[in-house]
């Protein structure tokens, strides 16, 4: 016999990754009793942290959250904390201003700054022949991203900004090759001005001018971490829920979102079979596995699930996991990310990987010992934590597998072939991060890694991607789906809607959708400073908190 709930719920979100958290959280800011239902043990979707020890030391890892920007006073990270009372409860350390990613090429490097006029006089110095073209070409990405900035924030529409920026008519929904192209820059030039793109994982021939030139544009004003690590951005968020009258469920996965009479009345929790009513609904999970599984290809029109069928995923990622018995603080290196290319091919490089192989000319190594010093959980005393990390191809086949473990299960890990692949991708990377690193093969404490079958385990993403559908041309802008759906009482949020992938995107994802809920442009009311939530109610700051601690939550106690 299914059990029934007891409570009564204005809204239920399903997923706790970032997304979703900011859309409760605003939801109960405003009045309306939201529950967040989330499958891991764990609240935070990509933005959460794992921990290990070994023989008493203990590591924690990043899952997805490496380095973000916005996080400035007048960040869009920060407006959306700001509007929840949360402001002064996230602290964001800076990744060195002068070169926050060190971009790592076969006959030089090149340190990426923050602004956009050092920005753009260390390209001109770095490439003196090709000043004038350069020059122009980063001319248009700032016009491009700029009116990117404006639509992103809700002030305009894509036809508004049309008429305001003719450069963005012109340049923003073309490829990025085009432009270079167009004014003859060499190869290297091209590489650099793509040498961070592993962040948003699309080939530059498919990578729109708005793209590419937004997420430069996203660091501009600095890049930042947590500190705390990232699990503190949704153990923040779980506290406004809970203090503005929400609850997140962790261990709580959803089989089915209930359709009657053609609208969203609630969900069915997959162990218990317990059905829960509300008449919202906000999936923060995996597009295509809300729209083909939890609710039903049978509730939408034809065209909308040859659409979502027909969405193309983006590319995945391998990731390296390392304890070193070495202090890289101590020894004075500097505090950046650092990209590694073994060639100015990028196109070929994705050319290489979307056709199923393996490319060796590509790495992106991390360390979040240098990023955040102060967190005691990230690394033992006189240790680092350091990940390395490639994209690799979608088939499972990579892998030694047939089907996920969406549908097949968790027994893939004890495939001999697909521990074999592991290993070997995993020496091969450790050997490429040593380039920038070198000596760390000599002093691994502990090792571990993730495969795209690992995080479609725990996340349930399409092909094991952490960044939903690509952001290509074809799927960029107004070809994303939106926030609300052709069902009523159902809406989305999350990492494939047309604010896009990363932290800021999740986040302003969340914000819109709670806006469509309420029926008002809560982002522009963010964007202009308001605040929803009486940070009074929030828990009183302890030194003690422990943001993964936090996340774990269980079910409240009825009242």
């Amino acid at each position: 016999m299914k059990k029934e709930s007891t409570r009564g719920w204005d809204a239920i979100v399903i997923g706790s990754g970032l997304g979703g958290l900011a859309c409760a959280a605003y939801l109960c800011a405003a009045g309306k009793r939201t529950l967040v239902l989330e499958a891991h043990y764990v609240a935070g979707g990509n933005s959460q942290v794992f921990r290990r020890k070994i023989h008493g030391r203990e590591y924690e890892f990043d899952v997805g959250l490496h380095y973000i920007g916005e996080c400035g006073p007048d960040g869009l990270i920060s407006g959306i904390l700001r509007g929840l009372g949360l402001a002064e409860r996230v602290v964001f350390r800076p990744l060195e201003r002068d070169g926050y990613s060190t971009l790592v090429f076969p006959d030089f490097r090149f340190r990426v700054p923050a602004g956009w006029k050092k920005y753009r006089e260390r390209l001109l110095e770095t490439f003196p022949e090709e000043r004038e073209s350069l020059g122009r070409v980063v001319d248009i990405m700032m016009e491009v991203s700029a009116a990117g900035r404006l639509i992103q924030n809700g002030e305009v529409t894509y036809d508004q900004i049309i008429e305001k920026t003719p450069i963005f008519m012109q340049w923003g929904l073309r490829p990025v090759t085009e432009l270079f192209s167009e004014h003859h820059l060499s190869p290297q030039a091209s590489a650099v001005l793509l040498g961070e793109q592993g962040d948003y994982a699309v080939r530059p021939s498919k990578t729109p001018v708005a793209l590419a030139a937004g997420l430069t544009d996203h660091y501009m004003r600095g890049a930042f971490y947590p500190e705390g690590g990232g699990q503190v951005l949704a153990a923040r968020l779980i506290e406004a829920i809970r203090a503005y009258g929400g609850e997140v469920r962790t261990r709580a996965r959803i089989s089915k979102i209930r359709i009657e009479n053609g609208k969203a009345v609630g969900v069915v929790l997959e162990k218990t079979g317990e059905t829960i009513d509300a008449p919202i609904v906000v999936s923060n999970a995996d597009l295509k596995r809300t729209a083909l599984d939890l609710v039903g290809i049978e509730h939408f029109r034809p065209d909308t699930v040859e659409r979502i069928q027909a969405y193309r995923m983006a590319l995945p990622l391998f990731i390296v996991y390392l304890g070193l018995k070495m202090d890289l603080a101590a020894a004075g290196h500097p505090n950046t990310n650092y990209f590694i290319w073994g060639t100015y091919d990028i196109e070929g490089v994705y050319e290489k990987i979307e056709s199923g192989e393996m490319s060796e000319n590509m790495a992106y190594v991390t360390t979040a010992t240098l990023k955040d010093p102060t967190n005691p959980h990230v690394a033992p005393e006189g240790y680092t934590n350091l990940q390395v990390m490639t994209l690799v191809p979608r088939e499972y086949a990579m892998w030694h597998v047939d089907q996920g473990p969406a549908e097949a299960g968790n027994r893939y890990h004890l495939d001999k072939e697909y521990r074999r692949r592991k290993a070997e991708l995993a020496e091969r990377l450790i050997g490429e991060a040593e380039s920038v690193i070198p000596g760390i093969g000599k002093h691994i404490d502990w090792q571990e890694t993730a495969t795209p079958v690992t995080q479609e385990r725990f996340t349930r993403s399409t092909g094991g991607t952490s960044y939903g559908i690509e952001f290509a041309i074809d799927q960029s802008g107004p070809m994303r789906m939106g926030t609300r759906t052709e069902i009523p009482g159902l809406f989305l949020c999350g990492a494939s809607m047309q604010s896009g992938h990363g932290i800021g995107g999740v986040l302003r994802s969340g914000v819109m959708a709670a806006g469509a809920i309420l029926e008002t442009d809560l982002l522009r009311a963010v964007q202009r400073g308001e605040v929803f939530g009486d940070c009074n109610l929030l828990p009183v700051l302890t030194d003690d908190w422990d943001p993964w601690r936090a996340s774990q939550v269980r079910p409240a106690k009825a009242r």
